[in-house]
Order: C-alpha cells, then structure tokens, then sequence
C-alpha cells in the first residue's frame, strides 16, 4: 500500500504544485468568500448564524438532494475523497475489531475485552507541529504565537492534497460521523475520515454517536477531519518543521493530521474547534471536568496533568456530566464529548474503580503492554510510554448523567499541585483573584518527573488549557468572569500538592485531606466557614474545615523548616507568577493584575 503511495510521488508534486497554486489565486476572493453563510440542515443551525460562518471559497453549495448513500458519497466526493466499496461509515465495534485484528501490527483484545493499539512512534500529542491557517476571515480573531503557529493557505493546500492522496490509495478507509456537543443548539456535525478502523473507533467513542436516523439525516458535516496520520508530510513544505503537520483551517472548516498515529490528536482537534467557535457563538468553551449534585447544583474542576481533576470529580453521590470539555451557556452547562479519555498508568480496581471497570469490550487501550498468553494489561508497565491511555463511551460510567447536560454552575475548582508547599489546601478567591489564577493555570513539576528537573518547577497554562486556546486567553477569562457575576458563583484554589516544605522534604497533602474540601465545598460548609488573610498572595484561607487538622490548612504554620526558608520560597514562586503574567498584562484589567502576589 505504502509503496504504490509513494510510486506516485511525481504525481503528488504535480497536485501539490496546482493545489499551491489554485490557493493562491482564490485568496484574492477570500472576503467575498466570507459572506457566504453555512447552510445547514440540522440543529447547529442555531449555532451557525451566532458563530457567522461561512462556506470555503472552493466549496460547492450543498446538493438539495435528500440525505442518505448518495449524498454521502458526494459529499465525499467534493473533498477529493474517491467514493467506493471499500469506505466503512460508522461501522459498529465488532466490525472495527475484525478489521484492527486484521490489519494493524500488534493489535489484539485485553482480558476485559478492550481492544488494544499502536500509536506508532508518537505516543503523544505534538504541540509543536499544531498549525493554524492564516485566513482572512479569522486572522484577527486567533491568538497568534507558540500556541497557534501561522501557516499559509498554500501549505495547507499542500498537506491537504498530500493526505487525499494518500487515502485515496489505501485499501479500506473508515468514515465516522457524529456530534460535538451535547445541546443540539450549539452542537456540530463532525466527519472523520481515516485508514485506521482503531482511530475509527477511538472517534466513535469520543464523539457522540448519532441514531440511524441522524446518520440518515446527517447531511454535509461542519466539521471535518482528514486523518492520514501514517503518511508523512514534507519537511520542505513552507511551514513545516518535521514530518508531523497538524494543521486546522477553520475556513474551510477542516483538519488534517499527517506523520502522527496518536488518536488524541483528533480529540483535541475537536476540542480546538470548539474552543474557537462557541466563544465566537457568545457561550464559554471550558478545559474542565463536571459533575452535579443530588439537589442539581453543579460544580466544575480545572486543573492540569497530576492535580487530580479526574480523581475528585468522580463522586459515587454526584452524577458525571464529563471528565474534560465542557461549554457553559445561557442555560447552564453540557459535555463536548461522547466519552472519556483516561490515563491508566498504576491503574487499579482499587483505586479508580469506574474507570478500571469501563475498560471492557468497545473501549480502546492505547500502548499498554500485557501478557501475550493471558492478555491481562500490566498497567504499571512504562516501557512503552507513560502516556498510556484508555477511551470509552461515557455510558460506560456507572453513574454518568446522559445526556450530558446540567444547570449554571454554583462552584468553580482551581486546582494546582504545588510543590513549593507554600499554597494553602483551599482558599477562597474574590472575582479578581479568580481571573488572575484561570489566566495563570499553574501547577508544578517535580524532580523526576522531566529530564532535567532537579527541583520544583513552575509551570504555568493558561485557563488550564493552553495548547486548546485559539482566543486571547483573556477573552475567556472575561466571558468566565460574566458568567460568575450573573450565576453569583464561588471559586476555590485547592492545592493537591506540597504541604510541610517543598518536595523531597514535606508531604503530599493526603487525599482524604482534598476529598475532604471538596466535601466541604458541595455541603455549604466553606462558604459559611470564617476566613483570615494567608500572606504574599493575599488569599483568604478558612480557620477551620471539618476532618482536616488546623496546622494544614495554613502552610505557614504546617512548614518544617525555618521562618526564613519559607519567606524565600513563597517569594520565589510569586515572582514565577509575576513573570509569567506580563504576557498578559496588556490586555488584563487593573484590577485582575492587583489580585496577584505583591512582594
């Protein structure tokens, strides 16, 4: 397959060099091409003309053809994708099984029946290569820098051919078609095309599934991702760095992903559309897990890799709306996604048992390594990779709430793991101090952790999501801040991290400790608690909270070491965040900028 692909390399620099070139020419009709509206046939409509959307410049208007086998197959069509017997669209599980079984080197199925896969060489995400086009319509909207790298129309037109291309030479490909979002007001329609049945069903697992009658209805997607992942791009394509490309036009309402097999770059992908569109729909994209209690109040948790977002948002007395993404409305909130996306390193029933009981026939393992004769999954096994993965549809949560809606949020969790040891288990922050620290998203490193890092290292991601962001990062801040005044939220920063020194001489604040904050935040009990003002960052800390000892609660009096030692280190980490936020001073208020530490 691969060879025949590459047989036609001449073929393919002749298409690049007229795609390069038939990009260029239609960039000159780019704001005419702008005013054309999205039609749309199904419930995203609503979302579309708040969003302001526009067909592409070399998109055909949609057929008004009933919906069904040949619309889809025009519809492939006219993205250069050859419609024929051997396109698989929304194939069920056992089927994908067969074909993964079949045809993908070391894959196999678990114990528990999940299928297991390969990523190749990339067993994770490549921020590095993310590209966004540079188009007319929404050059003024995107935050341009590190985190949005710009690349031309012509470079995408490139990749985009190069990956047609490719697929159009493989001999099965898979189609999955399903949902963004759980409101059918803001939800969109997402394609994904593929030559993997295991990123066929990663995606189907992600996206929510559509009935037989909204696959019958589905029409043209709004959204749609070409994934020839196995097929690399070329490093001497304008904007290219490496064989890996992830590039997303939102013009022409597309993404391709070539030289990377990892599945969670078509997550994210999603994610990234998402967190352009609805903004720009006037409702609030959030990196966050959510969950909703008994009495329907709702609460939402932020918080990087290791801060424990996923382990205290799962409460057996608190339904799961969702474990990631989420966009809060006028109504109140609702899940991005049709599943989850769980780390399984040192998983175990004990511990996490929702999580290790989902793993089962239609999940997806990723580059776990397990016993060849009895096919039991060692998950403490890092030789692959860390990053050891599993997605499963949320119904496989036990007590997940479907459909994945809920009202306006009561409380909002900031967590961090810090391992200075100088931050408080919970503090209770005013509106200001809640921007300051959603814009900031700190969290730590740790020695051991990175090659490297011999001591606590700061890091920080703004909103908790960073690599997700296309607006400024205050634009969201802002919207969030609208939302809290309106619904009269409350906003906690729990540190899960350091407590009695730094790392390597304190403690990991105990989980029963955190639990048991949460607990109190969801029972009223910290909101009705008496505060005192904790120091540098000027945080009110509560005196005292149930099942947690008094000394904890202020890290000055739970420090070990000397006055002096820890003057020295909440110093240090307040100049982090001082220095880290001068990136966004310039578009921050006064007011959010004065909710800092002061030195």
């Amino acid at each position: 397959m691969l060879r025949r692909s590459l047989a036609t390399s001449a073929h393919y620099m002749y298409r690049c060099r007229a795609a390069a070139s038939a990009a260029a020419a239609l960039q000159a009709t780019a704001k005419q091409a702008s005013g054309l509206g999205l039609l749309r046939t199904c419930a995203y409509s609503h979302a579309a003309q708040r969003v302001g959307c526009t067909r592409h410049k070399n998109e055909q208007p949609q057929d008004k053809a009933p919906a069904g086998v040949f619309s889809f197959e025009k519809s492939l069509l006219r993205i250069n994708i050859s419609a024929r017997s051997g396109i698989q669209r929304n194939s069920p599980s056992a089927r994908l099984y067969e074909n993964a079984l079949r045809h993908e080197p070391d894959t196999a199925i678990s114990s528990a029946g999940a299928l297991i896969a390969r990523s190749g060489k990339k067993t994770g995400r490549s921020p590095r290569d993310k590209r966004v086009v540079e188009e007319a319509s929404t050059v003024d909207d995107v935050w341009w820098g590190p985190v949005n790298k710009k690349l031309s129309e012509e470079s995408f037109a490139i990749n985009y051919e190069r990956a047609t291309n490719y697929l159009n030479n493989c001999e099965r490909l898979y189609v999955f078609d399903g949902y963004a979002g759980w409101d059918p007001k803001y939800r969109i329609k997402v394609r994904v095309i593929c030559a993997r049945a295991y990123h066929a069903l990663f995606m189907n697992n992600m996206l929510i599934r559509p009935t037989q009658q909204e696959l019958e209805d589905f029409g043209e997607p709004d959204f749609t991702i070409i994934n020839a992942g196995q097929f690399p791009a070329n490093r001497f394509t304008k904007g290219m760095t490496s064989p890996t490309s992830v590039a997303i036009s939102f013009e022409r309402r597309q993404m391709v992903i070539l030289g990377t097999e990892y599945a969670g770059e078509m997550k994210k992908g999603v994610f990234t559309v998402m967190h352009y569109l609805m903004p720009k729909a006037g409702v609030l994209s959030l990196h966050s897990s959510c969950n909703e209690g008994p009495d329907g109040d709702v609460s939402l948790f932020f918080g990087l890799s290791g801060t424990g977002k996923t382990t205290l948002s799962a409460d057996p007395q608190r339904p799961l709306i969702g474990d990631d993404e989420h966009v809060w409305t006028e109504k109140g909130v609702f899940n991005i996604e049709g599943g989850c996306y769980a780390k399984t390193i040192d998983l175990s029933a004990e511990k996490e048992p929702e999580i290790f009981n989902a793993i089962r026939f239609g999940s997806v393992l990723e580059n776990v390594v397990f016993d060849q004769k009895t096919r039991i999954v060692d998950y403490t096994d890092k030789s692959i990779t860390e990053n050891t993965r599993c997605a499963y549809p949320i119904e496989y949560i036990p007590n997940a709430k479907i459909p994945c809606v809920g009202g306006n949020p009561k409380n909002i969790v900031l967590l961090t793991c810090d391992a200075f040891g100088v931050l408080p288990p919970v503090a209770k922050l005013t509106p200001a101090q809640a921007m300051y620290h959603f814009i900031s998203g700190y969290t730590a490193k740790i020695a051991g952790t990175e090659e490297g890092v011999t001591e606590p290292e700061a890091t920080f991601s703004a909103c908790f999501g960073q690599p997700f962001l296309v607006w400024h990062p205050v634009k969201y801040a802002q919207m969030l801040a609208k939302k809290m005044k309106e619904q009269n939220v409350n906003v906690w920063l729990v540190n899960t991290g350091w407590s009695g020194g730094s790392y390597g001489i304190g403690k990991r604040i105990s989980l029963k400790y955190s639990r048991a904050v949460i607990d109190a935040i969801h029972s009223g009990e910290l909101e009705r608690a008496e505060y005192s003002s904790y120091g540098v960052f000027n945080l009110h800390i509560p005196k005292a909270v149930s099942n947690i000892p008094a000394k904890v609660l202020d890290p000055s009096q739970a420090w070990e070491g000397s006055v002096d030692e820890f003057s020295g280190t909440i110093t240090r980490l307040a100049r982090l965040f001082q220095a880290n936020f001068k990136e966004y001073a310039d578009k921050a208020t006064p007011e959010i900028i004065a909710a800092g530490p002061c030195i």
